[in-house]
Formats: structure tokens, C-alpha cells, sequence
């Protein structure tokens, strides 16, 4: 597993736009999709990589909790089905289904809304605000594969809380740590 951390996008970033499809329920995901919600989860995520499956019941968790705090929750999957099968939609919507996500999980078939959130592992989190400015961008916690370390998803529970209570969100944040994006050949970006 060779670890990939996030680009760390400079906090207060306007939240790029996106226009997606739900693998679940076919429905167009935008922006507007989250309107009136006081902050927006965006995670990069997928099926295979071992550091996804690492927190994938965190991330069930987290859901849950913060969907009933009315906090939108996006999940986005980018890698490049063709050499990865199962991170094609079908499975990503057989992943959904059970794990009993009621987010919407898309598949970023074309990769330009990672690269416009110049996302760059998986999993890899962005938290926007009710302005929809970026306030998080980093890890879940300091759980990974192997190291022993619980994983309860500290930093970024921290900081929807945070945002949730009208305080300021720490701008000391680690980056996220995973398996790279697997980009479609010659779709690279030059931050990858």
C-alpha cells in the first residue's frame, strides 16, 4: 500500500461546482442538492482501497450522527473503474447498500470533480461551510491500517462541530493519508 496524502486545498476556498449522479438512486447531485445546510461533508472515497475499508463503519457512524445535526454528506468516488472494477458504480452502489449509507455516492466517471477539488486519496475529507467556504480539509483521525491507533473520526467530528456551534474551525489540520486516486491513463493532474 503506498500512501498518498491530500493536497491540503487552501482553507476558505470556494466549494467547486459539480454536477453528479447518485449510484443509488440516478439522481443528479449539485450543490443545490445541499442547500440550506449549514455545512458540507465531501469525501473521496471507494470501494477497494484498504484505507477506506479501514474506516468504513466510522464513516457509517459519522453519517448518521451528522445527517441528524442536517449537515449534507457527499460521497464521491473517482478512480478509474476500467482498471479497477470495483469501484465501478454497480459496486459502489452494492458498498452503499450495505453499509446502509443514505448520502448520495457518486461516481466521478470523467475525474474532473476531483481534480477541481484537486482531491488526491482516498479517502481524502473537505468540510465547507454554510457559505459553502472551505473550512476543513484533512484526515478523519490518526487511524490508519495497521498502526493500532481507534478509529472515532476526532478530527473531523472536531470540526463539524465546531462549524455546527458557529466556531471557528482549527486551521492547524493534518492531511488525509490513503491510497492515491487511480487516474485514468494520461488524465493525471499535475498535483498527483
Amino acid at each position: 500500500m503506498a500512501l498518498k496524502e491530500s493536497t491540503m486545498l487552501a482553507l476558505g476556498t470556494a466549494m467547486p461546482d459539480f454536477s453528479l449522479q447518485d449510484v443509488r438512486t440516478q439522481q443528479v447531485i449539485s450543490p443545490d442538492t445541499f442547500r440550506g445546510k449549514p455545512a458540507l461533508l465531501v469525501m473521496f472515497i471507494c470501494r477497494h482501497c484498504p484505507y477506506v475499508v479501514h474506516v468504513q463503519d466510522e464513516l457509517t457512524r459519522l453519517a448518521r450522527d451528522y445527517e441528524e445535526k442536517n449537515v449534507g454528506i457527499l460521497g464521491v468516488s473517482s478512480n478509474d473503474a476500467r482498471g479497477y472494477p470495483a469501484d465501478a458504480p454497480s459496486r459502489l452502489k452494492d458498498m452503499a447498500n450495505q453499509l446502509d449509507w443514505q448520502f448520495p455516492y457518486c461516481y466521478d466517471e470523467t475525474q474532473a470533480v476531483a481534480k477541481a477539488f484537486t482531491a488526491a486519496c482516498t479517502p481524502d475529507f473537505f468540510v465547507f461551510d454554510k457559505e459553502r467556504s472551505l473550512i476543513y480539509r484533512g484526515q478523519l483521525d490518526s487511524s490508519r491500517p495497521g498502526n493500532g491507533k481507534p478509529v472515532a473520526g476526532r478530527d473531523l467530528r472536531l470540526a463539524l462541530d465546531a462549524v455546527l456551534a458557529g466556531q471557528p474551525v482549527p486551521s492547524q489540520q493534518r492531511p488525509s493519508a490513503g491510497c492515491n486516486i487511480k487516474w485514468k491513463p494520461g488524465n493525471e493532474p499535475e498535483y498527483a
